[in-house]
């Protein structure tokens, strides 16, 4: 099994998750994060002042999936978050070596 996170821009959340629902994969938690990377921030312009955006809202995405199901959901993911735009996001692959699912007991691939 495998743990996909993956920063992504908050406005494509619905055609990430519509794209994973397609292939198969139903789960997933969302969590709203702020970073920056080579994108850096921005400045603003509020009432005649400008000031510095150091911290982009961006959004986590964190998915377990079965090794077979691995390079389709980054696939889908890279397809349906990508704006060809700097800040894009990142995909972040980890192992994971136990996964229990709570209410039945059932465990690794049975529990994602």
């Amino acid at each position: 099994m495998k743990k996909v996170e993956a920063i992504i821009k908050p406005f494509k959340l619905d055609d990430v998750r519509e794209g994973l629902t397609e292939v198969g994969i139903n789960g997933l938690t969302v969590s709203e994060v702020k970073g920056f990377g080579r994108q850096k921030g921005h400045t603003e312009m509020y009432r005649g002042a400008e000031y510095n955006i150091d911290f982009l809202p961006k959004l986590k995405l964190e998915i377990v999936v079965s090794d077979d199901q691995l390079e389709r959901c980054i696939e889908t993911i890279i397809s349906k978050a990508n704006t060809g735009k700097i800040g894009d996001g990142k995909i972040f692959v980890m192992d994971i070596s136990h996964a229990i699912r709570i209410r039945t007991g059932e465990e690794d691939d049975e529990a994602v």
